[in-house]
């Protein structure tokens, strides 16, 4: 491969903000697509995938503004096979200082079946729409989507026209996830092998893990001769998601003796950047979740404690700091001061302002008065928990809940709802139907619970409870999130701020805010 001085580097092309905002309910809002590419973007990815930015007006200022602000990474957008996608991708990353046109169509017999075009128009439309891309932007990426379930013959000679209508960069995507390791390399390998031109671009693997193998496949296709993986921060994406960044990542610093490829990520940045995604996605990351999941570096049994303490490579094969955990977790109190506060966080990847901390600190305090250590997790949580604007139109003042054993539970919510404090009394089948009931009798709508997950942030009963809600209403998703030693309370927190991003996006849907105002086929 002639396309770069070092054979074992391997690009790391980040999706999160396009693939990954694609599953169901994790839409961003416009700032936080902008916090997470500047993580992003500090970490050392080397390409952006910002947006589609002809899926709506939304999507364009994002993909634009994120284009203008990147520092060192490559901004890429998306476009399907079209002049007018084309165009407006370009308008959208034209900014940066490395920009990328990213398009694609569908090659399998069924993805063909879509636009209804035969081999032939199919690889007419290829050659013209690469071409367009290429006159406009000197870096351009093609995907056949559903590459693994596209026939050999046919694979080969579309592959071959992007790269001689200028294509720098050849994705192979496994789209639903079909694949397998072996498969991965040896399709990799005998492309590079069979194409004309294939040493003179970059081929990417993109895959998806309906079979929960993208990670395997990623690396598999890494060692067949592919030196871009496509991936995204929690392994977030539709249906069961793509190929996890922090994954492959670790995967290939830890077994570098097998695996002698290298990246220009950041790792110390990996667990602030994965809790960030989180947060604003409204996806938890599992307990068990290689990496990052809470118990990645937890050891319980006897043994594995023993162990641990006799030598920690007994039982562990990273260092937790190498992912930017702390090696110790020294609670705070009622009586610990700011300085104390500032280090910690600083410590847990926050950098906080004067006014920031004046604001955290109080809340810390509070927090601190209902429990009697405050864990570094408590600290994730509270930065996390500062999502009432100032300017949202509800907003929860008070929530009083009265149980009885074997019958209906009783709310008395007070709402601020558009500057007018609100009251309502309201019976449900437990307390927190009762207090969605109160809320509901306040602010009327038709939205539909599809999502309600409760999860303990530390040990024991005073533990801090963080939900998440996700609401459907009319075509459009929102999640909202809170934190709080109540879970009740937590509870309506987070249901009201999933009101309120649906009130936004409502409002913004009439003029193309980030509501997708299109409807298209996932490249991936």
């Amino acid at each position: 491969m002639n396309v770069s001085s070092d054979k074992n580097r391997v690009l790391i092309f980040d999706t999160t903000l396009r693939d990954g905002e694609q599953s169901p309910g994790a839409t961003m809002t416009h700032d936080e697509k902008l916090e997470i590419a500047g993580l992003l973007d500090e970490m050392g990815v080397d390409i952006i995938e910002a947006g589609f930015p002809i899926a709506s007006e939304g999507d364009f200022r994002a993909v634009s503004e994120i284009a203008k602000n990147a520092k060192n990474s490559t901004i890429c957008g998306l476009a399907r096979a079209s002049f007018k996608d084309i165009d407006r991708c370009h308008e959208a990353v034209k900014h940066a200082i490395s920009p990328r046109i990213h398009t694609f169509i569908g090659t399998s017999p069924l993805h063909r079946a879509i636009p209804n075009l035969t081999m032939d128009e199919m690889a007419d439309r290829i050659h013209e729409t690469v071409t367009h891309a290429r006159n406009l932007c000197d870096n351009v990426q093609w995907s056949p989507m559903d590459a693994t379930r596209t026939e050999w013959d046919y694979l080969c000679r579309v592959i071959e026209i992007a790269i001689k209508a200028g294509a720098s960069t050849i994705n192979i995507p496994d789209t639903v996830g079909y694949t397998a390791p072996r498969e991965s390399a040896d399709l990799i390998r005998r492309i590079i092998e069979t194409v004309p031109g294939a040493d003179d671009v970059i081929f990417a693997t993109h895959c998806h893990n309906d079979l929960g193998m993208a990670t395997a496949n990623s690396l598999a296709a890494v060692e067949g001769g592919a030196r871009q993986i496509e991936c995204t921060i929690n392994g977030l994406g539709e249906r069961a998601g793509n190929t996890a960044l922090e994954e492959v990542v670790m995967a290939m610093k830890t077994r570098n003796d097998i695996m002698p490829f290298s990246t220009k990520i950041d790792t110390t940045k990996i667990m602030h950047i994965s809790r960030r995604v989180a947060t604003v996605s409204g996806f938890n990351v599992q307990f068990n979740k290689a990496i990052v999941g809470k118990n990645a570096f937890a050891h319980e049994s006897g043994i594995h404690q023993d162990g641990m303490l006799k030598n920690r490579e007994n039982f562990e094969i990273m260092l937790p700091e190498d992912v930017g955990l702390s090696g110790t977790s020294l609670p705070l109190g009622k009586h610990s001061g700011r300085a104390a506060l500032r280090d910690k966080l600083e410590h847990l990847g926050y950098e906080v302002g004067d006014n920031q901390l004046k604001d955290v600190f109080v809340r810390f305090k509070e927090l601190a008065d209902r429990k009697k250590e405050v864990m570094d997790d408590d600290l994730i949580v509270l930065m996390r928990s500062n999502e009432d604007a100032e300017n949202d139109f509800l907003k929860l003042e008070t929530l009083r809940i009265v149980c009885g054993t074997g019958g209906p539970a009783d709310a008395t919510l007070v709402m601020n709802v558009g500057g007018e404090s609100k009251t309502a009394i309201c019976q449900g089948d437990g307390p927190v139907d009762a207090a969605f009931k109160a809320i509901r009798q306040l602010h009327p709508n038709t939205a539909h619970l599809s999502v309600y997950q409760v999860q303990a942030v530390t040990e024991g009963t005073d533990a801090q409870a963080t939900v998440s809600v996700r609401l459907e209403e009319d075509g459009n998703m929102a999640t909202g999130q809170s934190a709080d030693t109540d879970t009740v309370v937590a509870s309506a927190r987070a249901y009201i701020h999933a009101l309120n991003r649906l009130i936004v996006r409502r409002e913004k849907s009439g003029v193309g805010g980030d509501v997708r105002e299109v409807s298209y086929t996932d490249p991936s």
